[in-house]
């Protein structure tokens, strides 16, 4: 079979694949992007937008469902799951169609098909009908992201268990859905869920939710989704699990013996990279013990011009880092010499009210030996919550003990994922926490919180002696 070369050849349309190939093509260069399934990747199609789409229509049934407390009936309420799916497929269709619209007007051939190595720098790929094509790139993109783990206990695969992307795609409620995981993923599709109506059970193998948060967030949320009438098991390895998803299931606790009963079965337990059965072994490509792909700090892998960004390359699985993923190697390719090492990563989990956070935690500062200042106020001392009816939670930030450089900031509450964004501008330019607290923000908005947030920080002297007291 003939070979078709191209300049670049890209493994995966996802965030950092795309962009890659779109800068590149229109510098001139001949680029293809191969596609599996998804255009434009998993946040479009089956990830973070389409689980926004649906988490805000659980916001709006629970605002329905607390209409009394604005003075607004809520007879007849009723949830319309296949209308809630439709909602969310159109707004899926209008952006693969973007995502085609950008393909042709930057100039990169986007190709759909299975694609797998059959060379160094060779990839078959061939299409639903089986057609097979060739392709050879001077410089390779590897951007083939991750998919659910899905652990290997008895009965579980049998059991068809929902993953993301088919919860995503329920056109009804669950009766009781049994979620397997406590992380981003389960609780945000959780709380969804119970808002909707299902009855909702957590397991969690962990003693806590968000168990690599410090303890007062972990607590916190404990206490909204206790209030949402989610139950939640801790510190629970399921044995085993009978029956099939969608109708009945059983899941058996190891340890306590203890059977937990639904009729559907959600699995969130984390990642694993998209990179077996693509052909690797016949590169140079290294991967690491979980199977990611082995780069340095210039996201270059173990095989010359091939580069590999975001999920499949072991980087924090968001997509605005796969972004970043694309500007580091689009710059080296250029010839520049920009790395992912230091960068800052916001984290923010989109359950209601958000949580978000950026820089260092408590749990982490003090795992590093580091001192510093910890100013935390209540989110009803936000004004602007109060007339929202949105009060629960708190922000706080941790503050160098002789310094006022800003280490890390946390927020728990509404808005918490832009109110975070502000902190982090400040962060990135170096500004001292003065700044903010001496600021002008409007009134009232939920930014003018970090005021008083910043006017609570301790004198630096008292809360060095403080925090190595700890």
């Amino acid at each position: 079979m003939e070979e078709e070369a191209y300049d670049v050849v890209v493994f995966g349309s996802g965030e950092g694949g795309k962009y890659i190939a779109w800068n590149l093509a229109k510098q001139g260069q001949k680029v293809a992007v191969i596609e599996r399934k998804y255009i434009g990747g998993s946040c479009p199609n089956i990830a973070c937008l389409p689980s926004k789409n649906i988490i805000h229509s659980a916001k709006v049934a629970s605002l329905f469902f607390r209409s009394p407390e604005f003075g607004i009936t809520k007879d007849n309420c009723k949830i319309n799951m296949q209308a809630v799916r439709e909602r969310k497929r159109q707004m899926v269709n209008g952006l693969v169609n973007m995502h085609i619209d950008l393909f042709k007007k930057n100039g990169a051939e986007l190709i759909v098909g299975e694609g797998k190595f059959i060379g160094p720098k060779t990839i078959q790929v061939t299409d639903a009908q089986g057609k097979a094509r060739h392709l050879t790139g001077k410089k390779i993109i590897l951007s083939t992201g991750s998919r659910t783990a899905m652990e290997n206990i008895p009965g579980l695969k049998e059991a068809k268990p929902l993953t993301h992307i088919e919860a995503l795609e329920l056109d009804h409620i669950p009766d009781h859905l049994i979620v397997i995981g406590g992380g981003y993923i389960g609780l945000e599709l959780a709380q969804a869920m119970r808002r909707f109506g299902s009855k909702v059970t957590i397991i969690e193998r962990n003693e806590r939710l968000v168990h690599r948060e410090d303890k007062d967030v972990s607590e916190a949320l404990q206490d909204l989704f206790k209030d949402e009438g989610i139950d939640f098991i801790p510190n629970a390895h399921v044995a085993s699990v009978e029956g099939i998803s969608g109708q009945s299931v059983k899941v058996h606790l190891a340890q306590s013996n203890r059977t937990i009963e639904g009729t559907d079965l959600l699995v969130a337990t984390g990642r694993t990279p998209n990179t077996a059965g693509i052909g690797l072994e016949l590169t140079e490509v290294e991967l690491t013990d979980k199977g990611h792909i082995k780069v340095n700090e210039r996201l270059e892998t173990t095989a010359p011009d091939i580069w590999a960004v975001g999920d499949c390359a072991g980087s924090p699985h968001f997509t605005h880092i796969a972004f970043d993923d694309f500007r580091i190697v689009l710059e080296n390719m250029n010839g520049g010499n920009r790395i992912k090492t230091g960068r800052q990563v916001p984290y923010c989990m989109f359950i209601d009210p958000e949580l978000a956070r950026i820089g260092l935690s408590e749990t982490e500062a003090k795992a590093q030996g580091i001192p510093y200042r910890l100013a935390k106020i209540p989110m009803s001392q936000v004004l602007r919550t109060r007339t929202l009816s949105e009060t629960r939670g708190f922000m706080k930030a941790l503050i160098d003990a002789k310094t006022d450089k800003i280490l890390g900031f946390t927020v728990f509450g509404v808005g918490a994922g832009e109110i975070m964004a502000s902190v982090q501008i400040a962060m990135l330019g170096g500004l001292p926490y003065t700044t903010l607290r001496d600021a002008i923000f409007t009134h009232p908005t939920l930014i003018e919180g970090l005021i008083p947030l910043f006017s609570a920080v301790p004198a630096a002297e008292k809360a060095h002696a403080q925090a190595l007291s700890k």
